[in-house]
């Protein structure tokens, strides 16, 4: 059959995806590109904020409108919305959250142990799911209460695979394929700081990484969102391995200490910057990266100047500002003196413009250096030219030049200007 695959929302349904295309090419099956080839259509759905929604319910409909005999349905949206889901038109079936590890083997009626096997090499999915980097699933569910979350509620308590099912994942991604092995994985997770609690001796996340590094030979590696409270400074120890790439995406949320009270979240701006230091202090230059939510309930003139002030103070390399969108089920939808909503777009302008300048200030600092450039994507200029897109390991945007197609190679580029689109570079070769 022929299987068309899609995702909303996180790195984490990106690497579900990616653990379903391993799973039916296993199986023999053929990915397609688009759902109007397709036998059958595969959408992961997401919740995190109304417009996650909306777009979930608009790629279920894409798909059946499309003509795929089969729309099977599974992800946060869907988990929550199972009456609402199955009524769609085209859908076939709807796979909750807790069952979605053996969505695969379900659609197909074949016992899950078929798939326990050695890893195949990588095929990069078809269409818009093309991604040079694999992603990789270390852990799911979050056991944290935030009050402002509902993906705690549509992903359940947390989670951790085995080392064994991760290091089999990222060989299969890895493994060599012409030109289409990883080069890069991104290590993913609801709460990935949390992961090994509930294993046996207690793991950490420190122990998972440092196996990665000495089991394989993945030539660069990320990891994806990391609760600030999950870290301490032994953690940025790591990065003496070079190929970890210099990149911490930590969620602050706010910046005043009472709305984080609000929020749930165990962390404190003095707690957060001490976390921010250390991790400059140990891996210079680093780019450390941000979620924000403007408007939370409750929110004062006062403690939005609190945010702002700090969110300046950590000269973030970017980031992501979220309007705060009220969620059925979370605690926050019923507390007091919710923000109105022109209030709460002003402060995201606000906040966006201050992550923006900062931004730019980090990222002018590479200007004339050289940097290693995984390019993700290409274009023909003409018969001897070709366009280059890709990110740094400080996950900077880098466009270039070349004689030849790189795509899904790491080179040195000399980064010689910079524009809306990112930095323009040379790329170097060896003399």
């Amino acid at each position: 059959m022929r299987i068309f695959l899609d995702s909303i929302g996180c790195r984490l349904n990106q690497s579900e995806i990616e653990y379903y295309a391993r799973q039916f090419r296993l199986a023999g099956h053929t990915l397609v590109a688009a759902a109007d080839e397709a036998d059958i259509s595969v959408i992961n759905t997401c919740t995190v904020t109304h417009a996650a929604d909306s777009d979930s319910r608009g790629k279920i409909r894409k798909a059946a409108k499309a003509g795929s005999n089969q729309v099977v349905v599974t992800g946060c949206w869907s988990t929550l919305n199972p009456t609402q889901a199955v009524e769609l038109p085209g859908v076939t079936r709807v796979i909750h959250n807790k069952d979605k590890q053996l969505l695969v083997p379900e659609i197909l009626d074949i016992p899950s142990q078929d798939f326990d096997v050695e890893p195949i090499a990588r095929e990069l999915i078809p269409g818009a799911r093309l991604r040079t980097r694999a992603f990789i699933k270390a852990q799911d569910g979050c056991n944290n209460k935030c009050t402002f979350c509902i993906t705690t509620i549509a992903r359940g308590p947390g989670m951790s695979r085995s080392p064994d099912e991760i290091l089999y994942d990222i060989a299969a991604a890895v493994k060599n394929n012409g030109n289409q092995a990883a080069k890069e994985i991104v290590l993913t997770g609801v709460h990935l700081g949390s992961w090994g609690k509930d294993l046996p001796g207690n793991q950490l996340l420190h122990d998972l990484i440092k196996l990665i590094l000495q089991e394989t030979d993945v030539p660069r590696m990320r990891i994806s969102s990391l609760e600030p409270w999950d870290l301490d400074d032994e953690f940025f120890s790591l990065w003496k391995d070079k190929r970890l790439c210099r990149h911490l995406h930590l969620p602050l949320q706010s910046g005043s200490e009472t709305v984080l009270r609000r929020m749930a979240r165990n962390t404190t701006p003095k707690k957060f910057s001490h976390l921010v230091a250390a991790a400059r202090h140990a891996c210079p230059d680093i780019a450390i990266t941000t979620d924000l939510i403007a408007g939370f309930p409750g929110e004062t003139d006062q403690e939005f100047s609190e945010t702002m002030e700090f969110v300046q103070d950590m000269s973030f390399a970017g980031g992501h500002v979220f309007t705060y969108s009220s969620r059925p089920g979370t605690a926050a939808e019923k507390m007091a003196n919710q923000v109105d909503y022109p209030i709460r777009k002003e402060r995201n302008a606000k906040l966006r413009q201050l992550l923006a300048a900062s931004g730019e200030s980090y990222q002018n600092k590479f200007l004339n250096q050289t940097l290693p450039v995984l390019w993700e994507s290409v274009s023909r200029m003409d018969s001897d030219n070709w366009y280059l897109h890709g990110l740094s390991d400080n996950y900077l945007r880098i466009h270039a030049h070349a004689d030849k197609n790189l795509w899904n190679q790491i080179t040195p580029v000399h980064l010689i200007s910079k524009s809306e689109k990112g930095h323009f570079g040379i790329v170097q070769t060896p003399a």
